[in-house]
């Protein structure tokens, strides 16, 4: 097709046919440079992809406002931030000093981990934080079940109007701008909604796909989920007396019964993963499946003592690197997640590696023992380092569609899915798991014990995911300017359906996550494709 020429435009009027002239532009230098990416591209799929990204707002920005449309983008992209600190300042605000009493049931390395949270602020005794190691710790091992209570509910009211919070943090109003900005954005392109113009370009294809999708899931689901919780009601009854299972009980409870049906705890793993030996086994992990050599770098400057930088060696191939950095500390993020830093670029003109962050949120080490990661913490890792995986060992030359950008974003979690594979079998942990005091493999008995437990309490598992789903999809697939977003009542809609736990009123998720469509289908494949040996 010939290119349209360029269109002149005065100073003081938007010209979207000019921008869509050189949208189309790059298109076509794009296809002038489809050698760079070998037989890849001559296949077409590349690209088909790389002109589909670039023709896109050709295709929608005819006879439109492009000032509009790029002003939207950029209030949108400056929420965002603004949500996320006041997530992170109102977990860092909080804290609880420990009594003696408090501490019955907690393992000795979640003691050793409150002390040094205590030692780090410059006070005596334990403490407790709103990291999530801090809370997983008391939510599924503190006896005391006030503490636990306390704990919960300063956890989910982070960043809103409610629990023991500063009111200045609240997200309400930044959720309900952010949405509205995106709604505008995707109106600006000529679509229905925020969830119509994520999945141009999916798999999922249209809204009615994705909610028959989960809506399916969920009535498999919900039976099984019901079944679990009335089971772990009388067991709640029985051994604690607790005559209404409320959310701060659940973790606790179900720790105990997986206890008492597997003799396995969670924390039977934990001295068989310290970090040096399961990052060490992760890098021979991947040199067997890929033949790639990771190799520490001391030479480059960091941002925190706690991360580190490797360079990766494939023969025949262009090298990678990675920025990792595995441990909880005030002012960091909370969650897991990979980034990229630099995609792959071979034109000599903008020539550059691939460079990755992976970034993870584990406890760190403390004077008297070393980080010991649960198996879930393992699995994590895997999980991350294979979308680290997809995008460093990348054999495209182009950044617009190589490594993760180079897929539809819902089949995205196959690499990371793939990693996880090896947290359960036998080959996988012999390489990664090592007692930290005698260097001894995980024990036969004890991982037979682990596998037997892999499913428990799955259909919780996974009735939850679909609440996260459904909810991320709903608010942007509903959301009118008449109306707003409606979050509370959304989330309401969304819990009736699919929920079989019931928070209290006063419970504020939304205002903990800036909702994106993006992660939605990823977390119901999350739950329903897990790994497999």
């Amino acid at each position: 097709m010939p290119i349209p020429p360029r269109r002149k435009s005065s100073p003081s009027s938007t010209p979207p046919w000019d921008r869509t002239v050189r949208c189309t532009r790059r298109c076509w230098r794009f296809r002038q440079r489809r050698r760079l990416l070998g037989s890849v591209v001559r296949n077409g799929l590349w690209w088909t992809t790389a002109c589909a990204a670039f023709a896109f707002p050709a295709l929608r920005w005819r006879n439109r406002n492009a000032r509009d449309l790029r002003q939207s983008r950029r209030n949108s992209a400056s929420s965002r931030p603004r949500f996320s600190e006041a997530v992170l300042d109102s977990t860092d605000a909080w804290s609880h000093a420990l009594s003696d009493a408090e501490l019955a049931g907690l393992p000795e390395s979640a003691r050793a981990m409150f002390q040094q949270y205590a030692n780090e602020r410059g006070q005596p005794g334990w403490l407790a934080t709103l990291k999530s190691p801090s809370v997983q710790a008391i939510m599924s091992f503190a006896d005391d079940r006030s503490l636990r209570e306390t704990v919960y509910t300063a956890y989910h009211t982070r960043a809103s109007d409610q629990g023991p919070h500063d009111s200045k943090h609240d997200n309400a109003e930044r959720i309900e701008k952010i949405l509205a900005l995106r709604h505008e954005a995707a109106s600006l392109l000529g679509f229905d909604s925020a969830a119509h113009e994520s999945l141009e370009g999916k798999m999922a294809a249209t809204p009615t796909r994705v909610l028959d999708f989960l809506h399916t899931l969920a009535d498999k689901a919900k039976p099984v989920a019901e079944r679990e919780l009335a089971e772990l009601g009388e067991f709640a009854r029985e051994r604690f007396g607790i005559d209404t299972l409320m959310p701060w009980d659940i973790n606790y409870s179900a720790e105990k019964l997986r206890e008492q049906r597997f003799d396995f705890s969670e924390e039977d793993l934990k001295p068989y993963f310290p970090v040096e030996q399961v990052m060490a086994g992760l890098f021979a992990l991947v040199g067997r499946l890929f033949g790639v050599q990771f190799v520490a770098r001391a030479d480059v400057p960091l941002w925190h003592p706690d991360a580190h930088f490797s360079m990766s060696w494939m023969p025949m191939a262009a090298s990678a690197r990675g920025f990792i950095w595995l441990y909880a500390r005030t002012g960091k993020r909370g969650g897991a997640w990979m980034d990229v830093c630099r995609a792959r670029a071979d034109d000599p003109a903008i020539a550059q590696k691939p460079v990755a962050f992976l970034v993870c949120n584990f406890p760190p080490p403390t004077p008297d023992l070393p980080a010991l990661l649960t198996h879930d913490d393992v699995i994590t890792l895997l999980h991350e380092c294979g979308h680290g995986l997809h995008h460093m060992l990348t054999e495209i030359g182009w950044p617009s569609v190589g490594g993760i950008s180079g897929v539809e974003w819902d089949a995205v979690e196959l690499p990371s899915q793939f990693m996880e594979n090896y947290a359960w079998c036998r080959e996988g942990l012999d390489l990664l798991a090592r007692h930290y005091q005698t260097g001894e493999s995980l024990p036969q008995d004890l991982f037979d014990k682990m596998l037997a437990a892999r499913h428990f309490h799955a259909g919780l598992f996974l009735v939850r995911q679909l609440e996260f789903a459904l909810f991320d999809f709903r608010v942007h697939l509903d959301y009118t300017p008449e109306t707003g977003a409606r979050v509370l009542e959304r989330l309401a809609e969304v819990r009736k359906q699919v929920a079989v736990i019931e928070p209290p009123s006063w419970h504020r998720f939304p205002t903990l996550l800036p909702t994106s469509f993006r992660a939605a289908m990823r977390r119901a494949t999350t739950a329903t494709c897990g790994p497999k040996c």
